[in-house]
């Protein structure tokens, strides 16, 4: 007896949800190495996430998942528009761009970023670009191997990567937003550093005692609308985001006594990502539709409320008498207007995750200038350092004095998450894109967050982003969502309004 739709398409879910249960103990696992694994554990670590990913992969690609495609594909009781129809466009993209990869590529990809990792970990406390190399150039190879495994058509090697992160995205339409960026953003920096004005940034490296620092960042996460009964803040050498499932979300920072936004602006950005993952629907967790839309669209929602919401000065005016409170010493005699000053500070830096507003997109031009050579081969893992200071001096004016300040801060390459980087900025867009349209929508949002009321906005997001997972493409949800297609200026428009204040341009 044939199948009928409803069926199948149990069956295709039933599926689908394995392979994420499979993924999800990966992620655990994952989540633990970067946190409480002992460094001895390495190479044990490295082989179970191996053997999961190899699990995972096989599940994904079994042939009874193309079969009950193809079946679904065939029939006309699929409802267009629906979560149904969703879903298998979109576990079809996946099956055919997994079935393009041999489960030993999958495999051996999981075993080297596991140790890879754990070699950055060391490379950069020892600012020794020379002992990370040989994973970067394993990385490097392996990551080629994906892209020519996977296809790129017309386009260049680094497509099939920038993919996995941006569904139907390319280099060249990377490039094109970049652009129209750069030319609008270049010139507003410049303003800034001609402006003569500067605040007083040695307020931001007073002493602010860890455990104060933990106990403010946890509650500001906690009123923004992080559900702690469902997640839990730790620390790692690079902050991150892990959602396992329903219930279960982990959020990571860092701290320094010596200096006080990395840690609460970098739980504020990973609480924005937490809260989307909370706000998946979890009656659709293991299929698409239960899944974030794309990484852009994930870091729009940790942009917006490390940056639109929480450097606003709405959201001092609020929180700023219990910074007082909490770190007497530092803040006690400082005005909340120099304080706000001093945390939209822009000024060019060497750490990208501690970037300013607008800056922080020239961190990202930089890498994405990187990774497409590194990619094609015209770029040897070796020439990295150069590279990178050469860009720095360009794009920022600087050179890092080490490796650890500039090539080896982030943990991107090291866990083989090549591609990913353009989404912070693509992100940026998109956060400022929606936040113009959550004004449209809900009024006055500056007074909200005065009173301390951020349920309004992260209702609206949950209804109108979280909610949707993949059931539509990125860039179409962005233009359902605030009518246009997604651009630079709603970005642009927030920097000149913002430091045009600040700082008098």
């Amino acid at each position: 007896m044939s199948l009928t739709t409803e069926q199948a398409y149990s069956d295709l879910l039933s599926e689908t949800r394995e392979a994420a249960l499979l993924e999800s103990c990966g992620a655990v696992l994952g989540w633990d190495e970067q946190t409480y694994m002992p460094v001895g554990g390495a190479e044990h670590r490295s082989n179970q996430l191996a053997l999961l990913a190899g699990l995972a992969h096989e599940k994904a690609t079994a042939p009874r998942v193309g079969e009950l495609l193809q079946h679904l594909e065939s029939t006309r009781d699929v409802p267009a528009d629906s979560v149904m129809s969703a879903n298998i466009r979109e576990i079809r993209r996946d099956y055919n761009r997994a079935t393009r990869l041999p489960k030993s590529l999958v495999e051996e990809m999981s075993k080297t970023t596991s140790l890879s990792q754990q070699a950055w970990v060391s490379a950069r406390k020892n600012r020794d670009f020379a002992q990370f190399l040989p994973w970067l150039e394993k990385v490097t190879r392996l990551k080629r191997e994906v892209a020519q495994a996977i296809g790129y058509g017309q386009g260049v090697p680094y497509d099939a990567l920038l993919d996995e992160y941006e569904p139907g995205m390319t280099a060249a339409d990377v490039t094109t937003l970049f652009e129209a960026l750069k030319a609008d953003l270049v010139p507003l920096i410049a303003q800034v550093r001609d402006s003569g004005r500067q605040p007083r940034r040695e307020i931001l490296t007073r002493r602010y005692p860890i455990p104060a620092q933990q106990q403010f960042s946890i509650a500001a996460a906690e009123a923004i609308g992080f559900n702690f009964q469902q997640g839990r803040l730790d620390v790692a050498h690079h902050p991150f985001c892990s959602g396992f499932g329903p219930g279960d979300c982990r959020l990571t920072t860092r701290y320094n006594e010596q200096h006080f936004p990395g840690a609460f602006f970098g739980t504020l950005h990973e609480a924005g990502h937490g809260m989307y993952e909370q706000g998946l629907d979890p009656a659709l967790w293991g299929s698409p539709v239960g899944r974030a839309c794309s990484l852009a669209i994930h870091e729009s929602q940790s942009r917006m409320w490390e940056n639109l919401v929480g450097r606003s000065q709405s959201f001092w005016k609020w929180l700023y008498p219990k910074a007082r409170e909490t770190f007497p010493e530092a803040l006690g005699q400082t005005p909340l207007d120099e304080f706000y000053f001093a945390i939209n500070d822009v000024q060019p830096s060497f750490i990208r995750v501690e970037a300013d507003e607008a800056t922080y997109n020239l961190h990202i031009l930089l890498r994405f200038d990187m990774e497409r050579p590194l990619i094609s081969g015209d770029l040897a893992p070796a020439d990295v350092p150069g590279m990178w200071n050469e860009l720095s001096h360009k794009y920022l004016g600087i050179t890092p004095p080490h490796d650890s300040e500039g090539c080896l801060q982030d943990i991107h390459w090291s866990a083989g998450l090549v591609g990913y980087f353009p989404t912070y900025s693509l992100g940026n867009m998109v956060a400022s894109q929606l936040f113009e349209a959550a004004h449209r929508d809900l009024g006055d949002l500056s007074s909200q967050f005065a009173r301390g009321e951020f349920q309004p906005l992260h209702q609206w997001l949950t209804t109108k982003v979280h909610r949707l997972g993949r059931k539509y493409p990125a860039l179409e949800l962005v233009e359902r969502v605030t009518g246009e297609p997604l651009s630079h200026r709603p970005l642009i428009r927030h920097l000149q309004h913002k430091l045009g204040a600040l700082y008098g341009i």
